[in-house]
């Protein structure tokens, strides 16, 4: 069984930097792309970041470009997905969900069948 388990949200400064964790397990890398979504109140969710387990290959939403990373860190056996999001900023506020699918992946929301409960980020201005 896919389970997600999402960490790091909180309150940012806008302009400061803050970093989403995403514990997965039931998915074998090879398989899987894992992508962060994000969800602000009124909006339809939208694909942030996406990385294939497989090779490591990223995509990025154009409005995160530069100033967010996506990486996995499987060094301890379990697998962590973050998001480093930099130069934050008050249009980043929303509830951030982490997703997995069989690969390929991307950020097309429909495309992910295991999703976390989310994780709230904030941006003070």
């Amino acid at each position: 069984e896919v389970q997600l388990v999402e960490s790091g949200g909180g309150l940012v400064q806008n302009g400061g930097s803050l970093r989403l964790t995403c514990a997965a397990s039931g998915v074998t890398l090879d398989d899987y792309a894992i992508a962060w979504f994000r969800q602000a109140p009124g909006k339809r969710r939208e694909g942030v970041a996406a990385i294939e387990g497989s090779d490591g290959s990223t995509t990025y939403a154009d409005s995160v470009k530069g100033r967010f990373t996506i990486s996995i860190d499987n060094a301890t056996g379990t697998i962590l997905v973050h998001l480093q999001m930099n130069t934050v900023r008050p249009e980043d506020a929303a509830v951030y969900y982490c997703g997995a699918t069989l690969s390929p992946g991307g950020l097309g929301y429909l495309w992910y069948s295991h999703w976390g409960q989310g994780t709230q980020v904030a941006v003070s201005s």
